[in-house]
């Protein structure tokens, strides 16, 4: 009985050291199935009744443990969308794990705050038979057809996840909507950090069909939309763990009839001896010109979603945790912080003593800028993700409940209230000629009277869509014309009294998207192509007519932040983190990389130096 027992023991302590050597926990996990759904998109036609089914059908399936969701819940990240989705899932049975995707946030009223009133945090973490699976959210929010982004936040959370030693070892499964390359900006820093680790899948979405990948040689899985397309029915993806591999098969709804189509082996890759070099976001163009010296960089813990203003001595920015913060303007180092409740996406405006910041929570703050003290706050009510603007002690801002209100810079009451507008409103207005100038998402431009808050005039998209409205246009003018940039790839110039079209052109060899900017002496008007070019614009011109155009060899391109021009330099934004500097007259003078994400403002400070806030929670200062 003794030797028997000792040979037992030897026996199993062989196997857990051969499971252990080729496959850690796998070996030990017991079969298990899930359902995989993805791109419900909410909001389209016939999409809740295939979600509907979907859910119908998985609740029916007593052999699915749990459901993931690998974002695009929604169409446009409405409140009511959020809510009609929510309304539906809730009928789940069975856990579900669910994640934003670009559509949830990129058009979002609410900055997101919906999807989080809705459905919690967009991101989760969980152990089951041994896998750990770890989803995060795809961002950026706000910067509609903006390349994805992990945010920040979330890749300091899924660092303190893998760091537990409850985790440490365990095989892991990451989930994103976008598939992990250069579809989104900072693939790198997820892939990077889970090869740490023991990553052995990846399952995505935001193709809307199946699809097997290798990101990095890891795995990867891209799940089909639950929506029927030109089918007479939707489906998602059933997912079997089992014999050391993840098996998929394609499940149409309420229908007995599954479709094995992909297989993903399951083992530890031990990545993190892997010597194979991938490409990495290349900072080589910084050696080109090395007059340009990056002075200091900061970096928040959370993104940033604005532009940054400037005192005589400090940097003031926002980030998407609610915080207000002041940075020394020779250092970098943190002056005063202020901490709201929301998400901020509402570049902060300057008057004095007063500064203007609105968050996503409704409320708009005024601080004392010099040491971050509160002089007042209102509660609007509704959400804001709109820019201030100060003129002569007023705030003129727009909101996310059809308001644009003119306020008191002292003490925050209202002056006037416009109530006509269509939507919400993202960017910050125009003041010219006593009129105040802003788009919403809503598909309409408007021309408000300043002093009254009475409509003027108003023009409105025929397109139909949200996503070619007006609403992330920053207007600029002269010469009495307004000229405007819309997603739908049309340059308008407007009548600045009457609203009348002087010349509304679309042209294939000019692919513009949003960013613009007008000269120092109003003469000429910037825009910036998708293909990475620069034109001039005459501005009084009676039709459009071009002054000249520079190649900025950026590549494509989907930065929407404004261009400037100072000192007869003008700068121009990246969705890569690449500042362009090019004279007044067309020439090329330098380019710098401060980052890989998209720059959402450059700002001035004397001849010599700029700032430059990106998304990534990076706010940089260059000297040249």
């Amino acid at each position: 009985m003794k030797n028997d027992i000792l040979v037992r023991t030897a026996f199993f302590r062989i196997l857990l050291f051969v499971v252990f050597l080729f496959g850690g926990t796998n070996g030990l996990a017991q079969s298990f199935r899930f359902a995989f759904l993805s791109d419900t998109h909410i909001g389209m036609k016939y999409a809740d009744d295939d979600l509907r089914k979907a859910v119908q059908d998985i609740n029916g399936d007593s052999s699915l443990k749990f459901v993931i969701i690998s974002g695009d819940i929604t169409e446009l990240g409405t409140a009511e969308e959020l809510q009609t989705a929510k309304a539906i899932l809730s009928k789940l049975i069975k856990p579900f794990y669910i994640l934003t995707g670009n559509h949830d946030g990129n058009w979002s009223p609410t900055g997101g705050n919906a999807f989080r009133d809705a459905f919690g945090a967009g991101r989760f973490s969980f152990v089951y038979n041994g896998y750990l699976f770890i989803g995060t959210n795809s961002g950026p929010n706000m910067l509609h057809k903006s390349p994805g982004q992990v945010p920040r936040e979330d890749i300091l959370w899924m660092d303190s996840i893998l760091r537990q030693s409850k985790n440490k070892g365990l095989p892991v499964v990451y989930v994103n909507h976008y598939p992990q390359d250069s579809l989104q900006k900072n693939w790198y820093e997820a892939v990077d950090r889970l090869k740490q680790h023991n990553i052995q899948l990846i399952l995505v979405g935001h193709g809307h069909l199946n699809g097997s990948y290798a990101f990095e040689r890891v795995p990867g899985i891209m799940g089909r939309s639950s929506m029927r397309a030109q089918d007479s029915i939707g489906g998602y993806n059933i997912v079997s763990f089992k014999s050391g591999k993840a098996v998929f098969e394609e499940k149409k709804s309420l229908l007995n009839k599954l479709h094995q189509w992909a297989e993903a082996p399951l083992f530890d890759h031990h990545f993190s001896t892997d010597t194979t070099k991938y490409a990495r976001p290349s900072y080589v163009v910084n050696d080109q010109y090395p007059n340009i010296k990056k002075e200091w960089q900061y970096q928040d813990n959370f993104d940033i979603g604005t532009g940054a203003v400037l005192t005589t001595d400090l940097v003031i920015a926002t980030n998407t945790g609610g915080e207000i913060f002041a940075l020394d303007g020779e250092t970098g180092k943190k002056k005063w912080s202020y901490e709201t409740s929301e998400k901020i996406y509402s570049t902060p405006a300057l008057s004095g003593n007063h500064l203007i910041v609105a968050s996503a929570n409704g409320w708009i703050y005024c601080l004392n800028p010099e040491n971050g003290k509160l002089w007042w706050k209102i509660n609007t009510g509704s959400p804001i993700v709109a820019k201030p603007l100060i003129e002569k002690d007023v705030v003129y801002i727009g909101s996310s409940n059809g308001h644009f209100t003119a306020r008191n810079v002292t003490n925050g009451k209202i002056i006037w209230d416009f109530t006509g507008v269509k939507d919400f409103i993202l960017t910050k207005p125009l003041l010219y000629n006593n009129r105040l100038y802003f788009g919403s998402w809503g598909g309409e431009f408007y021309a408000l009277n300043a002093k009254r808050g009475s409509l003027e005039w108003k023009w409105k998209d025929t397109s139909g869509n949200r996503m070619q409205a007006p609403g992330g246009c920053v207007p600029v003018a002269a010469n009495n014309t307004v000229f405007i940039v819309a997603p739908d790839q049309f340059m308008t110039a407007f009548d600045a009294t009457t609203g009348t079209i002087i010349w509304r052109r679309k042209m294939a060899a000019i692919k513009v998207r949003e960013s613009v900017g007008l000269s120092e002496d109003s003469s000429q008007l910037f825009v910036k192509t998708t293909e990475g070019k620069l034109f001039s614009m005459a501005t009084n011109a009676p039709d459009m007519k071009i002054n000249w155009s520079t190649n900025l060899l950026i590549g494509y391109d989907l930065c929407a932040a404004p261009l400037l021009e100072s000192d007869h330099t003008i700068y121009v934004p990246s969705n890569s983190g690449v500042v362009t500097a090019v004279s007044n007259v067309g020439k090329l003078l330098w380019k710098h990389k401060v980052s890989n994400s998209l720059i959402n403002s450059i700002t001035p400070i004397g001849k010599d130096r700029i700032v430059i806030s990106s998304v990534d929670g990076k706010i940089t200062s260059i000297n040249f």
